[in-house]
């Protein structure tokens, strides 16, 4: 969404203007759930003034139920009138900061941790932009994967429920103040892709959370259902969010170098280093549920391997190709991250480690392209191709370990975000699952 200049009297003036009845106040828990609830214009000026208290504890990774009191603080810059709701008494909503009864920032607010991480990217002069590429399932209902189209990559639907969709969808948008890229059918049946166009990347991490919200609101206007789920078939490509980032300095593309022969920056080359050091350790931040791991398996175009290449699309970071030589155009795609995670972490933390690669100025070995899905062990092994983690546990007990992540998370969420995971864990593990019935029961 573009960020407006609207103050608190521009608000009030445009709800009163637009007879605008409902305001919806949203905010992301820590795995990155759009959370919120609704006030009417009688309470705006209240709102916009000293904000809304709730009740914390009964929000994921939030308060304890003894220091429960938060105030949700709407921010004006994300003021926006959804387009599908009924224009006569119509409907508004913003998105808020999280504060402490005593105004401060909250430490359990994941919105702060990216705002604390970009402040620290401006003090060494950078702004820190970000593309991604969201893909989603729409399916008939959210009870089953039956699909609503046969089509495939980059296919020419005819005029059904899954192209009205995604056209409804980036009108709606477009309408709302954000730039989408381009859009198009994925891979597999049902799958769908809207691309959005950079910007930095606080916008866009309350623009990935608008999104979200508008695929599936859209979805269920016609009955159908949309979800972000990183692999809903078994046997087909899964949902990913490719990340496309850049640091600029002013006008100048920290990343560009136009004598070097990867038209790399000395700075772009340890940053992708960091990434790649640290990749293991951000999985958890960028992939986060169990069904995330079902996805990270080779042959579905989702990267499981440490390396990094330029048009090698199974490599985990890529420099792509479309514009060689070109100082705007140039920059990194990391390729792991899912649809369904939290944008405020996952963004940060990809910055962190791109920042920590810059600051220690790590070493950025030789690209790889070739497709590492067929490189035998001894080749994997000879090259120090390493692994992301193949399972949420494995994700968890590495992420336990990082200095990095605990430094930046904080005590509160990194703590919070092991723990509901590792609950998360323990209830997927003490399932029966449909495999092992339809396995083992017939024969053992």
């Amino acid at each position: 969404m573009a960020k407006n200049n609207l103050t608190t009297s521009d608000v009030l003036k445009i709800t009163k203007e637009k007879d605008i009845k409902f305001i919806r106040l949203w905010f992301a828990d820590i795995t990155g759930r759009m959370k919120g609830f609704a006030i009417t214009r009688e309470e705006l000026d209240s709102a916009l003034e000293d904000g809304m208290g709730f009740d914390g504890s009964s929000i994921k990774g939030f308060a304890r139920i003894d220091e429960s009191d938060m105030i949700a603080m709407p921010d004006t810059s994300t003021f926006t009138i959804l387009p599908y709701r009924p224009k006569e008494k119509a409907v508004a909503g913003m998105l808020c900061d999280i504060l402490n009864p005593d105004r401060t920032p909250y430490q359990g607010d994941s919105r702060y941790i990216l705002k604390k991480t970009l402040e620290k990217a401006k003090e060494e002069g950078y702004t820190f932009n970000i593309g991604p590429e969201l893909e989603f399932f729409i399916f008939k209902n959210e009870k089953s994967t039956e699909g609503i189209d046969e089509g495939g990559y980059f296919d020419i639907t005819t005029l059904d429920a899954s192209t009205e969709v995604r056209r409804e969808i980036i009108l709606t948008l477009e309408e709302m103040g954000v730039q989408v890229e381009y859009s198009h059918h994925e891979v597999a049946p049902s799958q769908h892709e809207i691309d959005l166009r950079y910007t930095d990347a606080a916008t866009m991490a309350d623009t990935v959370m608008l999104y979200r919200m508008v695929v599936k609101e859209i979805a269920q206007k016609h009955g159908l259902y949309a979800t972000f789920m990183p692999k809903p078939i078994f046997g087909e490509n899964g949902s990913g969010m490719h990340t496309h980032q850049s640091l600029f300095k002013g006008q100048k593309n920290a990343f560009f170098d136009a004598k070097d022969k990867y038209n790399l920056s000395g700075e772009g080359k340890a940053y992708i280093a960091g990434m790649l050091k640290h990749s293991r350790e951000l999985t958890l931040i960028c992939n986060q549920w169990v069904n995330s791991y079902k996805r990270l398996v080779p042959g579905y175009e989702a990267p499981v391997y440490i390396c990094w290449a330029r048009r090698n699309r199974s490599a985990l970071v890529r420099v792509p190709m479309y514009k060689p030589g070109k100082e705007k155009a140039t920059r990194i795609e990391f390729r792991s991250p899912d649809p369904a995670c939290n944008p405020y972490l996952a963004f940060a933390s990809m910055l962190a480690a791109g920042m920590k690669g810059m600051k220690e100025n790590y070493k950025l070995p030789e690209p790889l392209e070739r497709d590492v899905y067929h490189l035998t062990y001894e080749e994997m092994k000879e090259l120090k191709i390493e692994c992301l983690p193949g399972s949420l546990i494995e994700a968890i007990e590495i992420t336990e370990k990082s200095s990095l992540l605990k430094e930046l998370l904080g005590e509160h969420i990194f703590s919070n975000l092991i723990m509901g995971k590792k609950m998360e864990w323990d209830e997927y593990r003490k399932r029966v699952h449909g495999y092992e019935i339809d396995t083992y029961l017939p024969v053992l």
